[in-house]
């Protein structure tokens, strides 16, 4: 969902010291509640007691009398179906103002596969009113729903009579629904086609070109979505009189399948899908002067081409051969059409500034990294004299420099040292500081503000983690100051809680209608694990017995882009869950993951898999060796996704540590991942005279990171689980695990759910799959 607010989110906690641990408040008769099936059951019935919070958070502009914030919220903690609310700043008081239904007309809800598939790549599970944007005025709402387009009157929605206003089409369903800069028109992807609707009367027009078999326009590709964060494929001028647009083709790329397991007479779901080393879709980007478009005749709908226009649309050029993937696409006030561009391997970008008149382009900057790019949100970032922040890797200490970058583009450091920046939060123009997530802390992350001011030295502290102690989530709007915004606060201990600031005074509190949990995690944070200084979290049983030896649990993600550390006590709900069941749960970050500096995370390059196995068994050596009470004789892993891969890897490749393993819906085999995300880290997977771009493959890698090159070492219990309509790690990979494991005679347990994508969201399925993982390993790494 696009906002014209510009909304800053983040989590923040913190972590600075050897061991500290979070006892709980609960009474002893409440301490083995967990041990009950009942809890399994509110957990999967609560969406992880997170259903009923409220999230999504929208500013009323300043211009506006009315001060306030919109948000979406279900109405209990056992539903998935949100509303919107409204917090007034004026009485302190909150008040739902639109149901799905008062749109709909009904309670059914359909989406459509297209909108499925969005929602599975932002890994969300809500209905109702999943999504929302407010005009930048602040007057109108627009809402998309059940394969429909709403707009709202925002007055006489908050005066309890909304005038809603449907924009239909008989052009397909709505995709990416989004409103003009000046909140006159709206634009959507229908049927592989940028549309535009003017508000005041429905009235449509196609920009693009109609779609063509393997040609659509206006929507991102899979793994811009998946990879890249980019979920746009178009995007509105500043001023409202133009949109830039992505053409995608993808003829020659792979097409995988999904089909219903439970009607094999329904079709079959295909979607294209590009494997690493094979043919990634074709991306352009396309510039449209829109003015005077509605006064065009309406565009035949057997007109495959262009409509007619007032001008000619302007191809943006750049060498797309070398430079195949479009990373992001920036076009805002006080700044041009901007696309940042990189080669296969993401070894080496380049950001462009467009002339939107021709489609020629201008340098800004070029980076190289003999290892791999990564992605910064929030960069670059535009201010108003014509310069911009970004965000580099390119320096020479190990961590991320703050730079501003001349029009020309000249550079200048402005932050770097004691910082570990993930993103650029925003600018507050009022007093020159730019806003920035800092996680120096790690794993905790904080907000600060760097003044661009030079007489001003260092930076300041918008929140302070602590000491795995009280951390937030910011969100809201830095338009020409902090003004409103809201701050989440996820603190170490207790309930989260949802603050109303006025600059840095809260001004009231948004409820929240989720269940509280029946426990509190009791959970030990431990730093310094060996040379490489590893963090983990220790979760015990609540009738923990020092003088026992309970068996082990490493629940691991152990790859890029994920702790599995926070100091957050709700994190560890599950974990506390399974430690009642007689285990003592541990969460390791080695290297590969996240927030510890450049060096540490690129240890993992060309191999996914030998430096995270290193760690993980060195850290649980350690901790065997600090804490008695563990049994070096009884350890088991878990993990889903790459964590999963980590965990089947673990159980064949060290069996002398792992015992028995759960892997969740694993990569198996790197060549069957995605081009963007594989190719980061491993290179190519063929050698070069297989390759259409020539480049050298990185062949013994990939046969080392592969789970099928060690399934014949299979020795210890090993359950695999993976949903059947999985569109992200499909179920291939547990298919030919299962067919490598039959061959060598190998003993494993397979859980197939059938219909259940990447994130299983179902509850009765979350239910069952955490009480089968359990049982597992209490079946296996029972006391001799």
């Amino acid at each position: 969902m696009h906002t014209p607010l510009r909304a800053l989110v983040l989590a923040v906690t913190s972590f600075c010291v050897l061991t500290t641990s979070i006892e709980s408040n609960a009474q002893a008769e409440q301490a083995l509640v967990t041990t009950s099936g009942q809890f399994l059951k509110d957990f999967a019935e609560t969406n992880r007691f997170r259903a009923g919070n409220p999230s999504g958070f929208q500013i009323m502009p300043e211009s506006v009398a009315t001060p306030g914030v919109f948000f979406v919220r279900a109405e209990g903690p056992r539903t998935f179906r949100q509303d919107l609310w409204w917090f007034d700043v004026a009485s302190g008081q909150e008040r739902r103002v639109l149901t799905a239904d008062q749109l709909t007309g009904s309670g059914d809800e359909t989406l459509t596969p297209e909108e499925l598939a969005r929602r599975e790549r932002a890994r969300s599970s809500s209905r109702g009113i999943a999504g929302y944007e407010l005009s930048k005025d602040g007057s109108k709402l627009l809402i998309p729903l059940s394969g429909r387009l709403f707009v709202v009157d925002v007055a006489s929605m908050l005066a309890g009579k909304p005038t809603i206003q449907e924009l239909k089409s008989a052009h397909g369903s709505p995709v990416d629904a989004r409103f003009s800069p000046d909140g006159t028109m709206v634009a959507c992807v229908r049927g592989g086609a940028l549309w535009v609707t003017r508000v005041s009367d429905g009235v449509e027009r196609r920009v693009s070109p109609a779609a063509q078999g393997d040609v659509t326009f206006g929507e991102a590709e899979f793994v811009a979505q998946e990879e890249m964060d980019r979920s746009q494929g178009y995007w509105w001028s500043p001023g409202s009189d133009a949109i830039a647009y992505q053409r995608t083709e993808v003829r020659g790329v792979e097409t995988f399948t999904i089909a219903d397991p439970f009607d094999p007479a329904k079709p079959a779901k295909t979607w294209p899908y590009p494997r690493a080393g094979r043919k990634n879709a074709d991306v352009s980007l396309w510039v449209d002067d829109i003015r005077g478009i509605f006064d065009l005749p309406e565009t035949d709908p057997k007109d495959p081409l262009s409509p007619l226009r007032p001008k000619q649309i302007a191809e943006v050029e750049w060498d797309r051969d070398t430079y195949p993937y479009m990373a992001k696409v920036t076009w805002s006030k006080d700044a041009p059409l901007c696309v940042l561009v990189q080669n296969r391997t993401q070894t080496e970008q380049v950001l462009y500034r467009v002339d939107t008149s021709t489609g020629a382009v201008t340098e800004l900057l070029t980076e190289r990294d003999p290892t791999w790019i990564n992605l910064f949100a929030g960069s670059p970032r535009f201010l108003p004299d014509g310069s911009f922040l970004w965000l580099t890797e390119q320096a020479e200490h190990d961590g991320t420099t703050l730079q501003r970058v001349s029009p020309v583009g000249d550079r200048t450091d402005l932050a770097s040292n004691g910082l570990a920046i993930q993103s650029i939060l925003g600018f507050d123009r009022a007093t020159s500081r730019v806003v920035l997530s800092d996680a120096a802390h790690n794993p905790g992350t904080a907000v600060v503000a760097w003044s661009l001011d030079p007489s001003v030295q260092g930076h300041e502290r918008l929140t302070e983690p602590g000491c795995f102690g009280e951390g937030a989530q910011v969100s809201g709007t830095l338009g020409e100051g902090l003004g409103l915004w809201v701050r989440s606060v996820s603190p170490a201990r207790g309930a989260p809680r949802w603050e109303v600031m006025k600059q840095d005074t809260v001004i009231g509190t948004i409820s929240t209608a989720a269940e509280v949990p029946p426990v509190s995690p009791t959970v030990e944070f431990v730093s310094g694990l060996t040379d490489l200084k590893m963090h983990a979290a220790i979760i015990r049983p609540k009738d923990f017995d020092p003088t026992r030896k309970y068996a082990v649990l490493d629940f691991a993600y152990a790859g890029p882009h994920s702790n599995v550390v926070h100091a957050n006590e709700r994190s560890y709900l599950l974990h506390q869950w399974f430690a009642d069941q007689g285990f003592i749960v541990v969460c390791v970050d080695g290297r590969g993951t996240p927030r510890r500096g450049r060096t540490w995370e690129r240890a993992i390059r060309h191999n996914l898999i030998d430096a995270a196995l290193e760690d993980h068994c060195a850290a649980l050596e350690a901790l065997c060796r600090m804490y008695p009470e563990m049994d070096r004789s009884r350890i088991g892993v878990n993990g889903w996704s790459f964590g999963g891969y980590f965990a089947a890897m673990a159980v064949m490749r060290r069996p002398d540590v792992y015992k028995a393993g759960v892997a969740g819906a694993p990569v198996v085999d790197w060549r069957d991942y995605d081009t963007h995300y594989t190719e980061r880290y491993m290179g190519m997977p063929a050698p070069a005279d297989k390759l259409t771009d020539g480049v050298g493959g990185n062949v013994t890698g990939y046969d080392a990171s592969n789970v099928l090159t060690y399934a014949k070492d299979l020795s210890v219990p090993f359950l695999l689980i993976h949903g059947t309509a999985d569109d992200n790690v499909y179920f291939v990979h547990s298919m030919k695990l299962c067919d490598a494991l039959v061959r060598a005679r190998k003993d494993f347990d397979f859980m197939p759910l059938p219909g259940q994508t990447h994130g299983v969201s179902r509850p009765e399925w979350v239910e069952a799959v955490q009480s089968r993982i359990a049982g597992f390993f209490q079946e296996h790494l029972a006391e001799p």
